[in-house]
């Protein structure tokens, strides 16, 4: 059954939002459930997402998804689910990084519905995009992937964090925008065209895992770190 993401930033009634709703849709011919962020960050939250999701029950989201990639996700396992999903925008003055509004152009953002403050939630309309509209069928990019294995899980992880920690060395070191980066044991080296701080990276690297987890490959294991610098040469202009 259907799929409601939540996002806004914190303080902007989320958890109310979805108590609302989970109250709203909750009945004797289906069951709400809310599933909440918590240790194990956004791939805890997708597991647990996926494994709620069924025929009968609706399953409310109740997290921040600052990021467009995090509700990507979310939207990937709906369709792969052949449920339908629809996002509820909880918002609260001009979003601030790291959040990125939604946008309904993206398939990913809607339905789009936005609620401020104490206004009462369109649950006509959510109710019509989740029981009367015919969800998409699944495409190859989000059939089901092979499970990956611990040690492409290990080798990703540890790659991307040895990249974030060369370019942070090279920083403090003192090199400059338009000098190259190098990475020990990596052929490619990655050119800044400014500085950028660790906070900017450790996005990227989310980015980057959550897209590479999706397509997970053995043949990438020699080449994920050239594909990470690869990746931010893209992402930092």
């Amino acid at each position: 059954m259907p799929l409601v993401v939540l996002c806004g930033p914190p303080g902007s009634g989320k958890s109310r939002r979805a108590a609302e709703l989970r109250e709203a849709l909750d009945g004797p011919e289906r069951r709400a459930h809310v599933v909440t962020e918590a240790e194990g960050g956004r791939a805890a939250l997708r597991a647990e997402v996926e494994r709620r999701l069924s025929r009968r029950d609706v399953v409310i989201v109740d997290a921040g998804n600052e990021l467009r990639s995090g509700r990507y996700e979310l939207y990937c396992a709906a369709r792969q689910a052949g449920t339908a999903l629809c996002l509820l925008h909880c918002a609260a003055g001009p979003p601030e990084p790291p959040f990125e509004a939604p946008d309904p152009r993206n398939r990913w953002d809607r339905p789009l519905f936005t609620v401020r403050g104490e206004e009462p939630l369109p649950l006509a309309e959510i109710r019509a995009a989740l029981f009367d509209s015919t969800p998409p069928p699944p495409h190859r990019a989000t059939r089901s992937q092979p499970l990956q294995s611990c040690e492409f899980l290990h080798r990703l992880d540890r790659a991307t964090q040895d990249v974030v920690a060369a370019v942070l060395a090279a920083q403090r070191s003192g090199v400059l925008p338009g000098e190259e980066v190098r990475v020990p044991g990596v052929v490619e080296g990655l050119v800044l065209t400014r500085p950028v701080s660790m906070a900017e990276l450790s996005r990227l690297r989310r980015q980057f895992i959550s897209y590479t987890k999706m397509q997970p490959s053995d043949e990438n294991l020699p080449q994920l770190a050239s594909m990470f610098l690869q990746y931010l040469s893209r992402s930092i202009q």
